[in-house]
């Protein structure tokens, strides 16, 4: 026995919850204790927002309408007081008050006093409005629904509730509305997206999620094995190699709203896995997707929020202008006065700086990949206001079309906003044989210990080999997008069920 704030909490839990397990055992031995024949007819919030007028819709103004109304929702408090009582339910759209007579609900209205705030209650009657000026169902029937057999938290704020908040979301949504209207949200943000894409022309399609190789994306894989067949699979780590073969096939505008899975790290940041949009228009330059990146965002805002600005983690951001466009080596070199203009496509100068700077260097990497890094730790946290930033290596851009201009270069662009990466997209590589060679270098890679390197898909290769057209290809993390349009600080705070470690610590 412990005299600990926690263990009394425990023990008083456990002793609310058997005082509910009898409440139940004695709605069974009177019958059916889960009913399921009513019918509602209203929601709450309609009633609120169509009869919000109080000096309109006064008592007797509501008697002379005359409307009647079937609500149910879940009780969030209650008022016993005598031969009158008031009851607030909450359903998906709101709350709403219920008025409660004993002389009008008869046993009702006793069985009422017994029961507990989070049951799921039903209740029918006229509107009125009570002298406090709240808008009320006048109940002339009552009934409960769903005994709740776990008591509501009284306190569920704070950083000291976020775990808990994360394990038991469906408790989450009953007490925080500010929670429920951020996933109300997400789910207008892909319907927005969805509707901007329909309405030029692009075609909604559904991809594998089980794949034979991980491909589209340099990332490490989860693992699966398929009984019957006694074959490993891997979870996508990204559909966009499917998406191409479309584009071959004569799908050329086509779109896939799709779960991720990557093995790799939990942050703010990252979940293993996640939803991203991906789209691919055949004729279309990064250029060209570049502009369709940018005015889809600033539209999606406005059709969301009726505004394209924005407050995350403390700073303003505008949506509005035109997002700036810069050179990666540009902004390497901006952030980074030490690196002279030859530097950046020098092998030795570069390994220089990163010592300098601290980033730790693998034999393997060439002038790409540590100006890429160069870039990530001393540039990309300040990309506060949205900037697209273009030209990446090669070495970097496995599945990017290279520069006809400038070889080693890729045209390839990254979307940050707020200091993070939203969006990836090039001109896609359509020459199968760089293609091979680029697969076959990150065969090597993976041979040298590189986990998240891609595997040779031989099928992909004689795809391109039917003929891809010239393609633009975006790549939109939807849950960092959704993080920036509600103002979320963690990805954990716009995915309903993140991932969590179990709570047996394992």
């Amino acid at each position: 026995m412990t005299d600990s704030p926690a263990a009394d909490v425990h023990l008083d839990d456990n002793r609310l919850i058997a005082e509910r397990r009898a409440k139940l055992a004695a709605l069974r031995a009177q019958g059916v204790a889960f009913p399921n024949d009513f019918r509602r007819t209203h929601f709450a919030g309609d009633l609120q927002r169509e009869f919000a007028d109080a000096g309109r819709w006064s008592a007797e103004a509501l008697e002379a309408e005359g409307r009647r109304v079937a609500v149910a929702g879940r009780l969030m408090a209650k008022r016993v007081m005598g031969k009158a009582s008031f009851a607030q339910i909450q359903d998906e759209s709101g709350r709403l008050q219920l008025f409660l007579q004993a002389n009008a609900l008869g046993d009702a209205y006793e069985a009422f006093k017994g029961w507990d705030v989070g049951d799921i209650v039903a209740a029918e009657g006229p509107l009125t409005r009570t002298k406090t000026g709240e808008l009320s169902v006048r109940a002339e029937r009552l009934r409960l629904l769903t005994k709740s057999l776990r008591p509501l938290p009284d306190k569920w704020h704070g950083l000291a509730d976020v775990e808990q908040r994360y394990r038991q979301r469906y408790v989450d949504l009953i007490v925080n509305p500010d929670v429920r209207d951020v996933f109300v949200k997400r789910s207008r943000i892909v319907r927005a997206i969805r509707h901007w894409l329909d309405a030029r022309g692009f075609l909604e399609v559904e991809t594998p999620m089980m794949h034979y190789i991980p491909g589209g994306a340099t990332a490490r894989p989860f693992v699966t094995h398929h009984n019957a067949l006694d074959l490993e699979l891997y979870l996508r780590v990204a559909p966009e190699l499917y998406l191409k073969r479309l584009v071959v096939g004569g799908l050329e505008r086509v779109y896939e709203i799709n779960r991720n899975f990557r093995n790799e790290g939990v942050s703010t940041r990252h979940n293993p896995e996640f939803t991203m949009l991906e789209l691919y228009e055949a004729y279309a330059t990064y250029i060209e997707v570049m502009d369709l990146t940018e005015g889809m965002i600033r539209d999606v805002a406005l059709d969301v929020l009726g505004t394209t600005e924005v407050e995350w983690e403390g700073a303003r951001i505008d949506l509005g202008p035109r997002f700036r466009r810069w050179r990666l080596d540009e902004a390497v070199r901006a952030h980074n006065p030490e690196i002279s203009v030859a530097d950046c496509r020098d092998r030795e100068a570069l390994a220089r700086h990163c010592a300098r700077l601290r980033i730790p260097v693998k034999d393997g990497y060439g002038w790409g990949k540590l100006l890429l890094e160069i870039f990530e730790k001393t540039v990309e946290a300040r990309l506060e206001q949205p900037t697209f930033i273009t030209h990446y290596p090669v070495e970097v851009s496995p599945l990017a079309r290279e520069s006809d201009t400038e070889p080693g270069i890729t045209d390839r662009f990254e979307l940050f906003i707020g200091g993070k990466e939203m969006a990836n997209g090039f001109s896609e590589l359509n020459d199968p044989e760089d293609q091979a060679a680029r697969f076959q270098a990150q065969v090597e890679q993976k041979a040298g210990g590189d986990d998240e390197a891609m595997h040779y898909d031989a099928d992909y290769i004689r795809a391109l080999e039917v003929g891809l057209p010239p393609t633009g290809g975006l790549g939109v993390g939807i849950d960092r997008l959704v993080m920036l349009l509600t103002g979320s600080e963690s990805i954990r705070d716009v995915l309903l069920f993140p991932y969590m470690r179990p709570e047996d610590g394992r």
